[in-house]
């Protein structure tokens, strides 16, 4: 009986899951000896479907250019919609300009504003994240879908576990934004408690590129510019 239940090949995909490791590792070691040679960075998220005639497409490009003007590099995701924006506003501004890629079945296509030498490909979405984590001195975080959600909500969670040392979290667009702050707000804070009032300081809300700016520089001040962990 204990047989039927595991299908044949249940062995072989155990030991295919061990070499992964190998694998897995190398993009570790390929992503650490890439980024840390590259500086302080901000990343910008949001979303691939973004068109280029966008509102948030267009101060994504804004705030990208003057970020790297006021001295950081950007890092994005390296694909299409917001990601470009960010590309291309470090790009144009004269600065760093990072994509860290992923293999996906729609959507994503690396951009034409990548540094050639600092466009990073993953198989891995969890590898690719720690490179974000690691060596982002902030999050701006634009309008998304749940790829934006999930990378917002790790950070956050990693800083109020103390798993890493405090950056500015940087919400773009009240309007998109709004809905989300409010239940949090009024779900996880006030009718179940299960953030603290205190939490509430680890995400900033703004709607322009002076706001972003502002942010990053008061920030840096009292912090020193290192790897998050």
């Amino acid at each position: 009986m204990r047989q039927e239940l595991h299908p044949k090949g249940w062995n072989e995909i155990k030991t295919n899951d061990s070499w992964a490791i190998f694998k897995i590792m190398g993009e570790f070691v390929s992503g650490f000896e890439k980024m840390s040679k590259i500086g302080p960075c901000v990343t910008i998220f949001g979303s691939a479907r973004t068109k280029p005639d966008n509102i948030y497409y267009l101060l994504a490009e804004k705030i990208a250019k003057r970020i790297v003007e006021s001295g950081y590099g950007v890092i994005t995701g390296g694909g299409p919609g917001i990601m470009e924006a960010g590309n291309k506003g470090a790009h144009l501004g004269g600065g760093t300009s990072v994509g860290l890629n992923i293999e996906l079945p729609f959507e994503q296509h690396d951009n034409p504003y990548i540094d050639s030498d600092k466009n990073l490909d993953f198989d891995y979405f969890f590898v690719r994240k720690v490179m974000f984590v690691k060596y982002s001195q902030g999050f701006v975080v634009m309008p998304g879908g749940f790829g934006t959600l999930d990378e917002l909500f790790e950070a956050i969670t990693l800083i109020q576990t103390h798993k890493i040392e405090k950056f500015p979290i940087i919400l773009v667009g009240t309007e998109f934004w709004k809905g989300l702050i409010d239940w949090i707000k009024a779900t996880l804070l006030k009718e179940f408690g299960n953030i603290s009032e205190k939490d509430l300081e680890l995400i900033n809300l703004v709607d322009t590129e002076d706001e972003v700016i502002n942010i990053l520089d008061s920030f840096y001040k009292e912090s020193d510019f290192s790897p998050n962990f």
